[in-house]
């Protein structure tokens, strides 16, 4: 008994048998065989790189959240301190009501998902709406009629309409030192005097009654109609004639009166017939002034003083001297073909009345008289009495 049991306990005991692999061991047992083992290491250390990196990305977005709200609620509690109550011996404030405070950006709570807040800000690109009033500006050296109406997104014709007495309808009356109304609105500015009626000022500006009236600056009565006694009135999308700066059209065989100091000649003429082709009038061939518009109805052309001034085109000298039109020294040639043309600023003239001339015959020096803020020529064309756009008619 004792010898079987020695036995038994010198025998060794039989080896376990060796633990199956797991599924992810045979995985990378296969990679390995297959010579992919640095490959997924090299991915596994770049995707552990990009966890630790949207670690750290997130607490500093909690971190800056954080101190956000801590700095906010400071504030609130300075502000809560400012409004409490002080007990003193010889009275007890009982009302705590104060006004707020102005609003600030800096007491804005951020909101909670951690977004960045805008700031409060009281002045915005957005309009809060159209102006009322009827301005005044004073015209500087260099401004144009132009210049001012686009400066103020207007029409030039709003300027002259709404400066009549100033401006006379004409361009080139802009001078510098003159204060000019500004319309708030395009339209037209009208003066009321004694009988005047709203149907009759909207009538005369073709628009209807009712704008006038809803115009509130205007003051006036929507039930009875009533306009001012005396003053200005705002009508809003009038428009009226404007009284044109210019000289009649002038023909060759009609005899007239010369008036007043106009140089008007008086007519009966007979001479040279016109191509009916134009060429320029002026040796350079671009605007230095006013182009071709509805209250324009020439252009002006470059020129110096002493600068030449031709014929565009054959005729009769029909005009020749000075006009109280604005003009200043001016010659009108008629083709004798239903054409005429308009030189106007001469500093001088060499051509009288009813002499013929040929295209590209000088007629005199350019210069800076009449109306004219400085050396140029004013040019213009005429059809059967209608104005025509020069840039149409003149050659390349």
């Amino acid at each position: 008994m004792a010898v079987e049991t020695l036995l038994e306990l010198e025998t060794p005991a039989s080896p376990e048998p060796p633990e199956e692999p797991t599924g992810l061991a045979r995985i990378w047992a296969d990679m390995v065989a297959a010579g992919w083992r640095e490959a997924a290491l090299r991915y596994a250390s770049h995707a552990l790189a990009l966890m630790l990196l949207g670690v750290v990305i997130w607490m500093g977005r909690w971190n800056l959240d954080f101190l956000d709200r801590i700095a906010a609620k400071a504030a609130l509690d300075q502000l809560t301190l400012t409004a409490t109550p002080v007990v003193t011996s010889e009275a007890v404030i009982t009302d705590t009501t104060i006004a707020p405070p102005p609003v600030s950006a800096e007491l804005i709570l951020p909101p909670e998902t951690g977004a960045v807040s805008r700031l409060a800000d009281l002045h915005t690109l957005i309009p809060t709406g159209g102006r009322f009033e009827v301005l005044t500006y004073t015209v500087e050296a260099g401004d144009t009629l132009f210049g001012i109406a686009d400066n103020f997104h207007l029409k030039p014709e709003t300027v002259l309409w709404g400066n009549y007495f100033t401006l006379k309808d004409d361009p080139h009356t802009l001078r510098p030192g003159q204060v000019l109304n500004i319309l708030p609105i395009d339209g037209t500015y009208h003066f009321v005097t004694e009988g005047n009626t709203v149907e009759q000022i909207a009538r005369f500006y073709n628009v209807e009654a009712q704008v006038i009236v809803d115009w509130a600056p205007n003051n006036i009565d929507p039930v009875t109609l009533t306009s001012p006694t005396s003053g200005w009135l705002v009508v809003p999308g009038g428009q009226r004639e404007l009284q044109v700066w210019s000289v009649p059209t002038i023909d060759r065989t009609t005899t007239s009166n010369r008036a007043n100091n106009f140089g008007q000649c008086p007519g009966g003429y007979s001479g040279a017939i016109g191509s009916g082709t134009f060429v320029w009038p002026a040796d350079r061939h671009y605007l230095s002034g006013y182009n071709y518009s509805a209250i324009h109805h020439g252009i002006d052309i470059k020129a110096e003083v002493g600068d030449p001034i031709y014929a565009t085109d054959g005729g009769v000298i029909v005009y020749t001297g000075w006009n109280d039109f604005g003009y200043g020294n001016l010659v009108v040639i008629d083709h004798g073909n239903g054409w005429q043309s308009v030189y106007g600023h001469f500093s001088q003239i060499y051509v009288v009345c009813g002499q013929s001339v040929g295209q590209g015959i000088g007629l005199g020096l350019a210069g800076s008289t009449g109306r004219s803020s400085g050396p140029h020529l004013h040019f213009e064309l005429r059809y059967a009495g209608a104005y025509v756009n020069p840039w149409d008619m003149l050659t390349p």
